[in-house]
């Protein structure tokens, strides 16, 4: 009965029961916004479980910040929209958000080694570590990240904290390394 009667209630009473911190007029707010909220959210993402996270993490944003919420900045919706958006960009730039997709074991890469070229030896997924964990260590450890887990340049060069012109120095000597324990 009360869920009826906040609906007919108008926006700028449904926000004081909000900043007063009214469960059922919460409940309410979710109803009517989760659904547009998520479609935001998914098209920025692009992964439902993390999607589903950034919604519930955004109302619980909104929930704690609705005292901050001024009407006469703009309407409740374009409020918790950009509360929202933020939210998921913030996802999008985290390190753990990114680490999680780069993260990927170097089996993963086995099929780009390419049977049909002239390279004397013909190397299997096992073969390949063998000739890496020969390089120096600097060498193992940019070629991971660069290779096998899909680090640019520039995040290499953050994650090693070194200087991006080394990073691609040092990636270019690596790879003249590994060539040279490749060849007969």
């Amino acid at each position: 009965m009360f869920v009826i009667q906040i609906l007919c209630m108008s926006q700028e009473e449904i926000i004081l029961l909000l900043q007063k911190k009214d469960d059922k007029a919460y409940s309410v707010l979710y109803d009517m916004y989760a659904k547009s909220l998520f479609a935001v959210i998914i098209n920025l993402i692009n992964d439902r479980e993390e999607a589903e996270d950034v919604l519930q993490e955004s109302f619980v944003k909104i929930w704690k910040n609705m005292d901050s919420y001024d009407g006469s900045k703009g309407r409740l919706y374009t409020w918790m929209l950009n509360i929202t958006r933020n939210t998921a960009i913030d996802k999008l730039r985290s390190k753990n958000f990114n680490n999680s997709k780069k993260n990927l074991s170097s089996d993963n890469f086995v099929h780009l080694l390419d049977e049909s070229n002239k390279s004397v030896f013909k190397i299997d997924a096992i073969g390949i570590q063998d000739f890496i964990k020969k390089l120096k260590p600097k060498c193992i450890a940019l070629i991971d990240l660069l290779f096998f887990k899909g680090y640019t340049q520039q995040e290499a060069s953050e994650e090693l904290e070194i200087p991006l012109g080394t990073v691609k120095t040092q990636n270019r000597n690596c790879i003249n390394d590994l060539r040279t324990f490749l060849k007969v």
